[in-house]
């Protein structure tokens, strides 16, 4: 079954930055620091003085890329709020990290969740988010693996041989390299944050850092702990648990909760059609305006927010599922397809929503 990734990634080019609205650079002023302070030059280059349309703020940003392979021509990008209502010097230092795995963390982390910002709904500005983490944390946002978002690779065959393992590889290498680029961030204390398909993600550039510091002699990331919020683990024990969480939250009957139970394995990565059926059934027919991922959230019935969908006269028995147009992934990407439009309209991002099918 698909997770809700908050977003999907397209390739970019490093020319790509100067058309991007969210990353106004502003350069120079730093070159007589440069003796003292190898990463201020480049600090200067990824300071965002101000995005288009936002509201006055007393927190600095910046944005730019990390290379992580020389050879390929592989670089992340990041963007980083500092924290705001205090020296955030003081503060410690927390990643994010989308999921997906295809998930960027600008239009989704940064744009709909945690981040400073919040777009306007007709995309002509920005407008402050009070329940930013940034009010706690340095919130630096990484577009990974190379291929999401802004980030991008030289080297074509990068973007169909990517994996968890190099994705951690090259996520380490990216806070290596940051690190030296904001030494003032070496020994602070830094959590792993993310979501979905970040269950993986999260964890795994965890061990690599632990590893990674056991070997140094002097280790500088100083990794306290994780937060995965709706983490993807395991594809049986999470695929049932979201349909008993359904059932349970009376989000589904009785008699969908066992036609499902009994059509689904949840374990395979080829679902079936009745399945599916099953599935979209209880999507379509049962959930009404609930939105599974905050189910306590008040119900938006103006489209999109909502498909128009009739409902089914009698008890959905496994004899009585009939096939429906769409199947489970795209009916749980519709959210994530939703915010995807606001973020790329204000931000003129190039997602490709098609990495995710």
């Amino acid at each position: 079954m698909a997770t809700r990734c908050g977003g999907a990634g397209g390739g970019g080019v490093v020319g790509a930055v100067a058309s991007v609205l969210v990353l106004w650079l502003a350069a120079g002023g730093a070159a007589g620091l440069v003796a003292t302070d190898p990463g201020a030059e480049e600090r200067a280059r990824d300071r965002v003085e101000a995005l288009p349309g936002q509201p006055a703020v007393a927190f600095a940003q910046y944005s730019g890329y990390v290379t992580v392979s020389e050879r390929h021509g592989r670089a992340l990008f990041y963007w980083l709020t500092e924290a705001a209502g205090g020296d955030p010097a003081r503060k410690p230092l927390v990643l994010w990290l989308n999921g997906g795995p295809g998930c960027s963390s600008v239009a989704y982390g940064a744009s709909e969740e945690i981040g400073p910002f919040r777009i306007k709904p007709n995309g002509t500005g920005l407008y402050l988010n009070k329940y930013s983490w940034n009010r706690e944390a340095n919130l630096l946002f990484l577009e990974s693996p190379a291929g999401v978002g802004f980030s991008y690779s030289n080297t074509s065959s990068d973007l169909k041989t990517s994996g968890d393992e190099r994705t951690a590889q090259d996520s380490l290498q990216f806070l290596i390299s940051w690190m030296s680029r904001f030494p003032q961030y070496r020994h602070r204390d830094f959590y792993i944050a993310g979501e979905s398909y970040a269950g993986h993600y999260v964890p795994q550039l965890a061990r690599k850092i632990v590893e990674y510091n056991k070997a140094s002699p002097n280790p500088f990331i100083n990794l306290k702990g994780i937060l995965v919020g709706n983490a993807v683990t395991d594809n049986y024990y999470d695929n049932i648990g979201t349909v008993t969480y359904w059932w349970t939250h009376a989000m589904i009957s009785d008699g969908t909760y066992r036609a499902i139970l009994k059509l689904c394995n949840f374990s395979s990565a080829n679902v079936s059609n009745a399945c599916n059926r099953a599935m979209s059934y209880a999507m379509n027919h049962e959930f009404g305006d609930i939105d599974q991922y905050s189910i306590y959230t008040p119900s938006c019935h103006a489209p999109p927010c909502s498909a128009q969908v009739q409902g089914h006269p009698h008890p959905p028995e496994v004899q009585q599922l009939r096939p429906l147009h769409g199947d489970l992934r795209r009916e749980v990407l519709q959210p994530a397809r939703r915010a995807e439009g606001h973020a790329r309209k204000h931000y003129k991002d190039p997602l490709q929503m098609d990495r995710l099918q």
